[in-house]
């Protein structure tokens, strides 16, 4: 792991899905075995032009996800490297059997991408917008969750899970992130990322909410509160010994993530520290509802999980921190 946070944190020139795309088809270049499965969402992730190069090894399925993660399975069995792709509501929702049986149980060999987590599935609405894939996904035995959170993380994550076994679930947005990392940064998968060092408190953070973490640490310097934020981007295996480092550390935790605080990056977070650092603790997070249509900023103030939703939660756990010490 060999990584630096850039200086200026700015939009992304290029889409998440575009460096996805980009890498994919670099990696089936150099290994006849990688083949892309897309559930008719090629156009939305970017496939079409690998499609062309790649003809034999880029199928798109149509709308029948079962169907395609079962034939990626088949495949990884013959030592093919299959790579899946749809929205990430039907990635989880809808093919939750297939994952567990077809994939963990069988011991198979698949990278499966789920696209749009959370509010990042905006205009397409609440039926499109999975604020529980997380938790689907890491109640499966043996699957490995990852929420990369920028295109630099992405895109090393996508190589090295080509060069490791089992199921894999990533959760990414198809638009441009905000970037955290600098280009050619490398990451540990199970192991948290450090993003900036503090003493008052931490911020537990995954995805999007790792650059909004950011922001609200910077807010809270300017009130004098030193903010911790630790990238938690595999969410499973979680990074035990990280977590309590950081929590023994500054002593108060909040947790922020776009999904829903049930089963999540905070429920993840909460049990470790349960059983092994109890220190006041606060959740960001969607509370158990479901989502609606609007912009990425309307949803995430709908939800009470932007950059100040964060830095007022900072608050409450160092208040609770100092209510104890009393």
């Amino acid at each position: 792991m060999s990584y630096n946070v850039v200086k200026t944190r700015k939009l992304e020139e290029k889409a998440m899905r575009d460096v996805y795309a980009a890498t994919l088809a670099e990696l089936a270049r150099v290994d006849e075995r990688v083949v892309s499965l897309d559930a008719d969402l090629m156009n939305s992730v970017g496939l079409v032009p690998v499609q062309k190069e790649f003809p034999d090894r880029v199928i798109d399925c149509g709308i029948q996800e079962a169907n395609m993660f079962g034939a990626a399975a088949g495949m990884s069995a013959v030592g093919m490297i299959p790579f899946v792709h749809t929205f990430a509501c039907f990635a989880t929702r809808r093919i939750a059997d297939q994952v567990f049986v077809s994939g963990a149980f069988a011991q198979a060999n698949v990278r499966l991408i789920g696209s749009d987590p959370g509010v990042t599935a905006a205009f397409n609405g609440a039926t499109h917008m999975p604020f529980e894939d997380i938790g689907i996904m890491r109640g499966i035995p043996t699957v490995t969750v990852i929420e990369p959170t920028d295109s630099v993380m992405l895109e090393d994550i996508v190589r090295q899970t080509k060069e490791q076994e089992g199921i894999f679930y990533i959760r990414m947005s198809r638009k441009n992130a905000i970037q955290v990392y600098e280009e050619k940064s490398t990451f540990e998968i199970g192991k948290a990322a450090m993003v900036k060092e503090g003493t008052d408190v931490t911020i537990f953070a995954s995805g999007i909410s790792v650059a909004d973490s950011l922001d609200a640490a910077d807010a809270l310097a300017k009130e004098g509160i030193s903010a911790e934020v630790v990238n938690i981007f595999t969410i499973k295996p979680i990074d035990v010994e990280g977590i309590v480092k950081s929590a023994s550390k500054t002593g108060a935790v909040v947790t922020a993530e776009n999904h829903n605080i049930i089963n999540g990056l905070g429920s993840a977070v909460a049990e470790v520290l349960g059983e092994h650092c109890p220190v006041p603790m606060e959740r960001i997070g969607v509370k158990d509802r479901f989502g609606e249509v609007g912009s990425v900023d309307y949803l995430k103030k709908t939800m009470e999980i932007t950059a100040e939703d964060i830095a007022k939660k900072a608050k409450k756990a160092i208040a609770r921190k100092a209510e104890q010490r009393l």
